[in-house]
């Protein structure tokens, strides 16, 4: 009988040393925990983030973890306040293929147990890249969108994965994490349906929170259900409905293709990725009328599947009422671009997409599904922007590789751009420069909890 996939990865897991990562790799770990403080460090005046900080608050242990923006709780829940903050402004990273993700979600996890388990800067290099790995590889494997299955029930099994890694756990005890993790974590796609809720921000931190929670579980001896992918009642079975492989992972004999955090993609606006290449091709636009839109009377938007399926179809998008419907919405984001001529946080703000100008602009967009765009994805996102002008003349621009995209990728100058941005309004100039030198020196600290109360 072949190996199974979960004592595959799990193998893989224990296996994986620092030694064997790319440079390349190793950078771009450090650009994803630069981006990533960013993106929390925003999300801080959140009633979401208040809630569940709250929460955190009532539990304490030993070990523990630290809360970004200050204050303890247990490793579980340490990656649950710290994931929603990284996860919630949908400004963190993306992967897009079968099944599109997130995959900086993960670091919240490992942060916390690095922390709480005392890891090196390079223990924490290879956690991050191994849980990009084997994250990116199931999106490429199966989709569970087309289940009606979140993307975030492969993150419970990433971070169990990287978890153990943290805590040294050998590769029975990380195929003992793997099941438990992928039998109880199965999310429902409602998340990302209509009109949105805080939720959809928090989803993958509590993937990642119950994947820790299945580490520890393992690290004591507690054994998990088998084959977990294969079995007659197992995932593929019940959640892909389909049988899949995983193509061979970066470090493997077979494999000659690096490391897949390189092909993820770094957000340049607080926005759905799917939307990127929209936003794009709406400033562009609004560049070509000379910033003024009085004169647009239709905006057609052109797309393919994914995003008209995600972000496109839904009649809230065109009035949304929350902030978490007003990020996932493909009329919203391309209209505000067009109409404001910038897509910052203060777009996704209820005083803003609540008013009757925007509201008025936003009615103006009709969508449409291109099966000719489709073919372009998951490669690129091509969106089609066509506008109607007063005097029946049309201006069109089609983006495929909008700014952060791997194929267009953000400068490091633009990453710490994005960092300042979020981070010295909170902390001050002096810690921002602080965290940022520890974050490009991040294989040379012997451990990482000071990283972390950086940013207390």
């Amino acid at each position: 009988m072949s190996q199974s996939l979960a004592l595959r990865f799990a193998n893989y897991a224990s296996q994986l040393k620092y030694e064997q990562l790319t440079k390349e790799a190793i950078h771009e770990v450090k650009r994803r925990l630069i981006d990533s403080f960013a993106t929390a460090s925003g999300a801080m005046d959140s009633e979401a983030y208040q809630i569940a900080r709250k929460v955190a608050s009532r539990m304490q242990s030993s070990p523990g973890a630290s809360l970004l923006n200050g204050g303890t709780s247990s490793i579980e829940l340490a990656t649950f306040v710290n994931g929603l903050l990284i996860r919630y402004l949908d400004f963190n990273d993306t992967y897009l293929s079968k099944e599109p993700a997130h995959p900086s979600d993960n670091l919240a996890p490992i942060l916390a147990v690095a922390e709480a388990y005392q890891a090196s800067g390079k223990e924490v290099i290879t956690a991050a890249v191994l849980a990009y790995e084997i994250q990116c590889r199931l999106c490429d494997a199966c989709s569970l969108r087309k289940q009606g299955v979140d993307h975030v029930t492969y993150g419970a099994i990433s971070s169990a994965i990287a978890a153990s890694k943290l805590q040294k756990l050998d590769a029975s005890k990380i195929a003992h994490a793997i099941g438990l993790a992928g039998v109880s974590n199965v999310a429902l796609r409602q998340t990302r349906s209509g009109e949105l809720s805080m939720w959809k921000g928090c989803a993958f931190a509590n993937a990642a929170r119950n994947g820790v929670f299945a580490s520890l579980l393992a690290a004591d001896g507690l054994t998990g259900p088998a084959p977990i992918f294969e079995g007659d009642l197992g995932f593929m079975k019940l959640v892909t409905r389909d049988s899949f492989s995983v193509a061979p992972m970066g470090a493997e004999a077979s494999s000659s293709e690096g490391f897949m955090i390189n092909r993820t993609y770094i957000k340049y606006w607080p926005a759905e990725y799917h939307s990127q290449s929209a936003i794009d091709a709406a400033l562009q636009l609004r560049q070509e009328l000379g910033n003024d839109v009085s004169a647009v009377q239709k905006i057609d938007i052109y797309t393919f599947e994914a995003s008209y399926n995600i972000i496109g179809k839904y009649l809230e998008a065109w009035k949304p009422k929350t902030r978490e419907t007003a990020d996932h919405s493909l009329p919203y984001c391309t209209a505000v671009a067009l109409f404001d001529g910038e897509v910052t946080l203060k777009q996704f703000d209820p005083e803003r997409f609540t008013k009757s100008d925007i509201i008025d602009f936003t009615a103006k967009v009709k969508v449409h599904l291109d099966d000719e765009l489709s073919k372009g994805y998951p490669k690129g996102i091509p969106n089609r922007i066509v506008l109607t002008l007063a005097n029946g003349k049309t201006l069109s621009k089609e983006v495929a590789y909008p700014r952060g995209h791997a194929e267009n990728p953000m400068t490091d100058a633009e990453v710490e751009a994005k960092f300042r941005g979020t981070v010295e309004p909170r902390f001050g100039k002096a810690k921002a420069d602080k965290i940022l030198s520890q974050c490009w020196e991040l294989d040379k600290l012997t451990e990482v909890g000071s990283l972390v109360e950086s940013l207390a």
